[in-house]
């Protein structure tokens, strides 16, 4: 190889580094051309919800039902989500017959796999990871894996801090701040819009040299070209939300970048987090979402809310009114079951208010085949039912949205028999677009028709 190539493949990796820092990034040209004709309006989305600790029996049962379980009335702990009945899935007698409990119950949540405790393993890929790997290249991020900052003793545990998973061993990161969330989406870093001309020069370069070059040599600048489409995918990406903001108004007010740091106020940060979801699906960022509501077993204290106190595991445990769990503080006690079961339920009723919030928000924006709740399948729920029980028997989980999904909404579903929560997963798998017959340990996709 000549000196001249030596120098210009300098000045080409130096090029590159001065793209890979450029802010503002979205979908290469050709992935541009491909998402204008299906469009981010005609794009169905997927976000799951997940709580811990689970629901006190009878909690999450609506209190009346109509013809075929139509949902009527939901009871006093789901009422949040009464406005939302008609476009409402609530779910009985699903289960993961291969994860129980607090560690294995969350880290197989969306793998339908088996859990050894021994080791960490997850039984395979996790549902949203895998529609992520479908989606990759017609979005500017394949998914987006968020959560709120653990709090207390169980916090640092990676299994119960895991809803995603690359493979049977590999979880995905999560984030917990707004504006980094914001900026993975928006930015490249704070020196404003990247100069395509600079991108360009790259790739120039880069063509140039791959035929001058090793095979080894070629399999590394090909690993810097996908760095550099990534800034292409941002490049029009950021022009694209140019164009829709000034069309929309309330996207431009939506686009505002959260401040640093993560809120003080546990309903803020946790509504902020929820608005990052809200602008994923509007701005067509990413088309999967997964946000883990609090870490599993999580020892959070709910005691902002009106009428509890101590930690939300403790409360999980309603029938042992002496607080004697993992996480006892040694001070708060309960005068009866009834009281500490009414503390309990009120953290699911807050928990559900947030989900309402996410809820109204996705269907006040209006495409044109509907509004953004119709595109979008939100499954909230956990992977415990009573958490005194730690059972994974009967778990709470709906379904909201999914209207242009295939998704026939408003009624209790359900048989009298165990049905596995992979089948759910495989026919959510199938609405999105997904050719598979199988999914974990079912070949069966749920009918949500």
């Amino acid at each position: 190889m000549s000196q001249s190539w030596k120098i210009s493949r300098r000045t080409w990796l130096h090029g590159v580094g001065a793209a890979v820092s450029l802010p503002l990034l979205d979908v290469m040209e050709g992935e541009a051309a491909s998402l204008s004709r299906s469009g981010p309006d005609s794009a169905r989305r997927v976000a799951y919800l997940y709580i811990p600790n689970g629901v006190a029996a009878g909690a999450w049962q609506p209190e009346e039902l109509g013809q075929q379980s139509k949902l009527e009335r939901l009871n006093r702990w789901m009422k949040p989500l009464d406005p939302f009945k008609d476009e409402l899935t609530v779910f009985r007698n699903l289960w993961t017959p291969r994860g129980n409990g607090h560690v294995a119950g969350t880290a197989t949540w969306l793998t339908g796999g088996g859990f050894d405790g021994q080791r960490l393993t997850a039984g395979g890929a996790s549902v949203d990871q895998i529609a992520a790997k479908f989606f990759k290249g017609k979005t500017l991020l394949p998914s987006l894996e968020l959560s709120v900052r653990g709090e207390g003793i169980f916090a640092r545990s990676l299994p119960r801090n895991t809803l995603s998973w690359a493979d049977t061993s590999t979880p995905v990161p999560r984030d917990i701040e707004p504006r980094v969330v914001f900026d993975r989406m928006f930015r490249g870093g704070e020196s404003g819009l990247g100069d395509r001309s600079v991108v360009d020069l790259v790739m120039e370069h880069s063509r140039s040299l791959k035929r001058r070059v090793s095979l080894a040599d070629q399999s590394r600048i090909d690993e810097y070209l996908e760095s550099v489409r990534a800034i292409e995918r941002r490049l029009d990406f950021a022009d694209a939300q140019q164009q829709r903001a000034a069309k929309t108004p309330g996207l431009l007010e939506a686009l505002k970048r959260p401040e640093v740091g993560i809120p003080e106020d546990h309903e803020t940060y946790l509504q902020l987090m929820m608005d990052m979801v809200v602008l994923a699906f509007w701005s067509d960022a990413t088309r999967v979402c997964t946000f883990m509501m609090d870490h599993g077993q999580s020892n959070r204290y709910f005691n902002f809310i009106d009428g509890v106190k101590g930690t939300w595991h403790a409360l999980s445990h309603w029938k042992d009114i002496s607080g004697r769990t993992e996480d006892d503080d040694g001070m708060t006690s309960w005068s009866s079951r009834d009281e500490k079961r009414d503390m309990y339920n009120r953290v699911t009723r807050w928990h559900t208010e947030q989900v309402g919030y996410l809820l109204g928000k996705l269907k006040n924006i209006e495409e044109p085949q509907g509004n953004l709740l119709d595109s979008s399948m939100i499954v909230y729920g956990s992977s415990l039912s009573d958490g005194h029980e730690h059972s994974a028997r009967n778990l709470p989980l709906l379904l909201a949205g999914g209207g242009s999904c295939e998704v026939n909404q408003g009624r209790l579903r359900g048989t009298t028999r165990d049905t596995s929560m992979s089948e759910l997963h495989l026919s959510i798998l199938q609405r999105l677009g997904l050719p598979l017959e199988q999914f974990a340990e079912t070949d069966r996709p749920m009918d949500l028709l």
